[in-house]
């Protein structure tokens, strides 16, 4: 098996927007790699429906991403992130080359 993408999607808390900028760039995304995630795209939806942040990663496998997600690590990062965001959801999919849902 190959690499394979993880999707995150969630909505801002409305008031928590600097604190939440804050997080992702100075724990969020470095927290990815950390955990040996390579972040691939983070999409801000200005207009129209749908969640207004989506976010992918790319893990080296399958094993591996299920590993990481079921560690300490990720369960500590993903509890702050929810303390800045309602509406979370993730997947996990085959990575296409481009903008994915």
């Amino acid at each position: 098996m190959g690499t394979v993408k993880l999707l995150m999607t969630w909505d801002i808390l409305p008031g928590k927007e600097n604190e939440y900028m804050e997080f992702v760039t100075q724990k969020f995304g470095p927290g990815l790699v950390e955990l040996g995630l390579q972040p691939t795209e983070a999409w801000y939806t200005v207009v129209g429906n749908g969640p207004q942040i989506l976010v992918g990663s790319v893990a080296k496998d399958r094993e591996e991403l299920h590993q990481i997600l079921q560690g300490e690590g990720w369960e500590r990062l993903e509890e702050k992130l929810l303390s800045y965001v309602t509406n979370y959801k993730y997947k996990i999919v085959e990575p296409l080359g481009h903008f994915q849902l």
